[in-house]
């Protein structure tokens, strides 16, 4: 009998789930999403290329149903196979976690207490952890946490220029989008050594944007910081703020959930277009406000790469990773044209042609497309944790 782990990535409205064979190199066995949790939901499932599953609701579900439906469906499509844990990916772990934990009732405890912190996705994240306890109780959980990868991080970089006492309580620079960052530091040797031992900076850009600064593989700034607001703007997140600007709302009679629905739901590439969240569809469209947005992202990639090459004294290589970074063409020329000053000289046919180097053979630093993934760095990370079990 085959062992199996499954890894679960619950947001507000969909479970992304992977299944991988146990094995020393963990391999993905299928990649299926229950999404629309709270209209349509729909189901559906691939092994490779191939649709194996497919499956829908007339009416919503919760967190708890959906995953005791997920569960019942690995168990059927496993067969004989025998799931032995469960990976979740967590989005913050606070000072506390610096790696991937096994979950019992202390641990479960500390991550509530976090999850005014990441209030789109922490309560998820534990939501989808119950909902597994409830239904497989005998099966293993192990936490992953996208703030962990950060924590090597000088305490420079991680401080905020309040009074001691905030940081002792906690107020730090986190950083976030870790399992992705530490993805493409685990592959980068394979691709490029120079870039792996040397200094490189890595763009997640998605929904969720950020970027991180690597010496030597390690997390040595980010531009996420205490939550997942700071930094780039985002699908629907305003990134970077000036802070008077919350003071001058709450003056203006704003209180914390209102500032709290702007700041993560109406802002970033939504608020400034008026239109979409969605890059593909602002690049389909001509309009202005559409075009100031797309504007705006690039601008602000452009300015944090020039702040983590000096938190980095230099720069190798850049790599850009997840939905945006990986799909648009575009969205890479542009910011590559405004690294050029760093010396990225930058190959357009090889971007157009999807090739994984996009910079020209001669330039001092290289670029990189890199899909990322997190499913499968949660399940080594599960791996070790069974092992000291």
């Amino acid at each position: 009998m085959a062992r199996a782990i499954l890894v679960l990535n619950a947001g507000s409205s969909s479970v992304k789930l992977a299944v991988f064979a146990d094995e020393e190199l963990p391999h993905l066995l299928v990649r299926g999403e229950l999404d629309g949790l709270l209209s349509r939901p729909r189901f559906s499932a691939h092994a490779g290329t191939a649709l194996v599953a497919e499956h829908a609701w007339d009416a919503p579900l919760d967190h708890e149903r959906a995953i005791d439906w997920l569960l019942g469906w690995c168990k059927s499509a496993l067969g004989d196979d025998r799931l032995v844990a469960v990976g979740h990916r967590v989005v913050h772990g606070g000072a506390r976690f610096s790696e991937p934990v096994k979950v019992d009732a202390a641990t479960l405890a500390e991550m509530e207490a976090l999850a005014s912190l990441a209030p789109l996705h922490q309560p998820h994240n534990i939501a989808a952890i119950k909902a597994v306890a409830r239904a497989a109780p005998s099966v293993t959980q192990v936490a992953c946490f996208d703030t962990a990868f950060h924590r090597t991080q000088p305490r420079d970089a991680q401080a905020f220029a309040l009074p001691r006492r905030y940081a002792e309580e906690g107020i730090l620079r986190y950083g976030f989008h870790g399992l992705s960052y530490e993805y493409i530091a685990s592959v980068l040797p394979t691709i490029d050594e120079r870039a792996a031992v040397g200094r490189t900076i890595v763009l997640h850009l998605g929904s969720g944007s950020s970027m991180c600064a690597l010496a030597g593989g390690a997390s040595v700034a980010t531009t996420m910081g205490f939550t997942a607001l700071d930094g780039l703007p985002m699908g629907t997140r305003c990134g970077a703020i000036d802070p008077g600007v919350l003071l001058h709302l709450m003056r203006r009679g704003m209180d914390a959930r209102e500032l709290e629905d702007l700041l993560y739901e109406r802002s970033g590439l939504l608020g400034v277009s008026g239109v979409s969240s969605d890059m593909r569809e602002l690049e389909r469209r001509s309009d202005a406000a559409c075009a100031e947005a797309i504007d705006l992202f690039v601008y602000r990639i452009g300015r944090e790469l020039g702040s983590l090459a000096a938190a980095l004294g230099g720069l190798d290589a850049v790599v850009f990773t997840a939905g945006i970074g990986e799909n648009s063409q575009a969205i890479r020329e542009r910011v590559c044209q405004t690294a050029s000053w760093l010396g990225l000289d930058f190959d357009p046919e090889a971007n157009a042609s999807a090739a994984p180097r996009i910079s020209a053979a001669a330039s001092r630093v290289t670029a990189w497309v890199i899909p990322t993934n997190e499913e499968l760095m949660i399940a080594r990370h599960v791996r070790r944790v069974l092992s000291l079990e």
